[in-house]
């Protein structure tokens, strides 16, 4: 294990932006994990644990304590029959994942294609895109229990997952460093075309689409609105959708619907839990006077997706969040919805 310190963590992000590290570790084994939780806790330093950085905000001022990189990789398929489990290292890039599961003719997983960032952060968020999330195929999480040191595997149902939430990032929030991920899938199994962009893109298709055509499908789909990271891309200077769909009660969509901004056109709505609803988060924001290319200085919205905040040359993490706090504002003032951040607050 090699302690470095000083290590500037904006290039780590997609978003690009944010100070310092003040002692930085690549993780390669879960040793080195215990290493480095063992030098925080001798110099008495708080420890932050970065992935794939697509989902991150980091304060200009940086981390003052120990930011541990997981660099865990390796990935293997077991089972036959029915269901076959693909097991990966943290540290593995998450669309090579889905690549090698489709490579396999395995589905569960095609949907989540071209989702930067890496598989140990699927669980934390419960991942998910165009009716699939990572709730749906998880069979087990290993982790790191920083509180007793143990190494576990942790189910399904420990996990607590509902929608972008579980213990990870709720309950038991900074106590589990995810160190592996195993995946259930289905061998042969039909490909999922459940959500309207999907339904378009193969509108004219003469039979049904195969894994390979849905996993190029949805890649494409993401260029389209600037949710695939190309180096060339600037509107991919950002970290993805930075607000969750809201999920309310059926009366209080019914009191959003009624109002005149919404007269000649109803919040797109979609199936949530018993007696609620999941509106359309980049619906309400354009409709608030935020359309795609809106912007302030270096901060804006993406010109291809209305819920992309883009970093547009040499932002600062402050400024980021003053637009953040500007989008959310114009919401519910015009809507009455408060909209909740998807992006990890680090160093605030």
């Amino acid at each position: 294990m090699q302690i470095l310190e000083n290590i500037a963590l904006a290039p780590y992000t997609t978003l690009k932006v944010g100070g310092p590290a003040r002692y930085f570790v690549e993780a390669k084994t879960e040793t080195d994990i215990l290493d480095a939780l063992a030098y925080a806790h001798e110099h008495s330093v708080e420890v932050f644990v970065l992935g794939g950085g697509s989902n991150l905000v980091i304060s200009d001022a940086g981390w003052p304590g120990l930011v541990l990189k997981i660099s865990i990789v390796g990935m293997e398929m077991a089972g036959r029959n029915s269901k076959r489990v693909l097991t990966a290292g943290a540290g593995e890039d998450w669309d090579a994942i889905v690549a090698y599961a489709v490579e396999q003719n395995c589905a569960g997983i095609e949907c989540m294609s071209g989702i930067p960032g890496t598989v140990g952060g699927t669980p934390v968020q419960n991942v998910g895109a165009y009716g699939q999330e990572v709730a749906d195929t998880i069979t087990s999480v290993r982790v790191i229990d920083t509180v007793s040191g143990e190494v576990r595997e942790l189910s399904n149902a420990e996990c607590g997952f509902t929608y972008r939430t579980s213990i990870f990032n709720s309950s038991d929030k900074g106590r589990y460093i995810v160190t592996r991920v195993s995946y259930g899938l289905t061998p042969g199994g039909a490909p999922r075309v459940e959500y309207a962009d999907l339904k378009r893109y193969f509108a004219s298709a003469t039979s049904a689409p195969t894994l390979p055509q849905i996993r190029a499908a949805v890649r494409s789909i993401r260029a389209t609105k600037a949710m695939l990271i190309t180096p060339d891309d600037p509107d991919a200077r950002s970290a993805g959708s930075f607000f969750k769909n809201p999920i309310v009660s059926s009366a209080e969509y019914d009191r959003i619907a009624a109002l005149p901004a919404c007269r000649s056109e109803q919040p797109p709505k979609y199936p949530a839990a018993a007696g609620q609803v999941k509106i359309s988060a980049a619906w309400l924001v354009e409709r608030s006077g935020f359309y795609k290319g809106y912007g302030d200085g270096h901060v804006g919205i993406s010109r291809k997706h209305t819920l992309a905040i883009v970093n547009r040359g040499h932002a600062t993490a402050a400024e980021i969040v003053e637009f953040k706090n500007k989008v959310q504002e114009g919401v519910l003032k015009a809507f009455g919805v408060s909209l909740h951040p998807e992006p990890v607050f680090v160093g605030f």
